[in-house]
């Protein structure tokens, strides 16, 4: 697969997919031909091209709401996973409290603080997984949603979504799924798996920047009002009253990123055409075998679950992660290090910002050969 993607050109060893995934040439083309030689404005037009552009934008709806085993007509693209759980942060009608976890990303806290939401904060078990013994504990029936991330983006964490589901349901509550480090790496099955809305961006799944999509069921996006107004949302506006199209053009406000919905699209058929479970099978791997490798060591502290997704942050003594990511740099590695959005999971664990070496389906054994030479060479410098 590394062949595909013309940004590891050269050798470079990339160990940072969490935070934004490099993009294979079949997304590339797809982009380049939508503003080329196919480029037309969507749902608007009469002539020919702009059909077929509608056409095409609409079937990248449904390869991406088939990626998660979700219908078209209850899929809607925004600008993001954060976009999208601002959505529903704003838009859902029966406000209350919100059962968040320690490990969450800003972009799952910020918005339900912004919107007026009760939080509570479920924490973690010993290991670093999201406690749903103590989720359980605290759920009641003033909590009216639940947003966890199905894969943590800072230490790979998968959560028992089943169950999670289930307890939110006990007592009244939907469940919100931040998908955004899960779905490039696990089988996303949303009815399966039985949450109620799911948040997700391109970009981390090979994708576009500045595109994602959040899913719903249509009953709830149904019984929620729009977000943002603006052409395309209308069914029939005046100046003394609108009223609004159905989900999910509803929350699609103004002209869309066309282009990055049909590459969005050629990224959804990408990974599906190689096979999530083997994805994930082969970062699993990976993530034994650098976790092994640390572990040698007597001087790195490692963080979260051993069986993590594609995701294995660490610590080095004596070392900042800033530094240590300079030093890699110079080895041609890159791993990503600071906080990740992530300051209340940092707080728990005790440390300003942790090293985070995160997997793709490109990445591969010299990947964990160079980036362990490049620890080699950083303890030498700082002694």
């Amino acid at each position: 697969m590394r062949a595909d993607f013309p940004g590891l050109a050269g050798g470079w060893h990339y160990l940072d997919s969490a935070a934004t995934a490099q993009k294979p040439q079949a997304v590339i083309d797809a982009c380049t031909a939508a503003l080329g030689r196919d480029y037309a404005t969507v749902h608007r037009g009469v002539y020919a091209r702009s059909a077929e552009m509608t056409l095409a934008f609409e079937a990248a709806r449904g390869k991406v709401a088939g990626l998660i085993g979700a219908p078209a007509n209850e899929l809607i693209f925004t600008r993001g996973a954060t976009e999208a759980i601002n959505l529903v942060a704003y838009s859902y009608p029966a406000k209350g409290r919100v059962l968040l976890s320690v490990l969450e990303h800003h972009s799952n806290i910020v918005p339900w603080q912004l919107a007026g939401w009760q939080v509570d904060v479920c924490p973690l078990t010993a290991d670093g997984r999201i406690d749903l013994d103590a989720a359980e504990a605290m759920l009641t029936a003033e909590h009216t949603m639940v947003s966890l991330a199905h894969v943590s983006n800072v230490l790979g964490s998968i959560l028992d979504v089943p169950r999670a589901a289930a307890l939110a349901h006990r007592v009244g509550a939907k469940l919100l799924l931040d998908g955004c480090q899960a779905v490039a790496r696990l089988p996303v099955d949303v009815v399966a798996l039985g949450c109620d809305f799911y948040a997700f961006s391109a970009h981390k799944l090979y994708g576009p920047t500045g595109i994602g999509a959040l899913w719903g069921r249509a009953e709830l996006l149904d019984a929620m009002p729009p977000w943002q107004g603006g052409g395309a949302m209308i069914d029939r506006v005046t100046f003394e009253r609108t009223t609004y199209a159905a989900a999910p053009q509803r929350f699609e406000a103004g002209t869309p990123a066309i282009v990055e919905a049909i590459g969005f699209g050629a990224a959804a058929n990408y990974v599906q055409a190689i096979g999530l479970a083997e994805i994930h099978v082969h970062e699993a791997a990976l993530v034994a075998q650098l976790r092994g490798e640390l572990r040698k060591r007597n001087d790195i502290t490692l963080f979260g679950p051993e069986e993590s997704a594609g995701i294995v942050s660490f610590a080095m003594d004596g070392v900042h992660p800033h530094d240590l990511g300079t030093i890699l740099d110079e080895e041609g590695v890159a791993i990503r290090a600071g906080h990740h959005c992530a300051q209340p999971l940092m707080d728990h664990l005790g440390v300003p910002a942790t090293a985070r070496a995160s997997f793709g389906l490109y990445s591969e054994a010299s990947d964990i050969a160079a980036l362990m030479a490049g620890i080699e060479r950083t303890r030498r410098i700082f002694g």
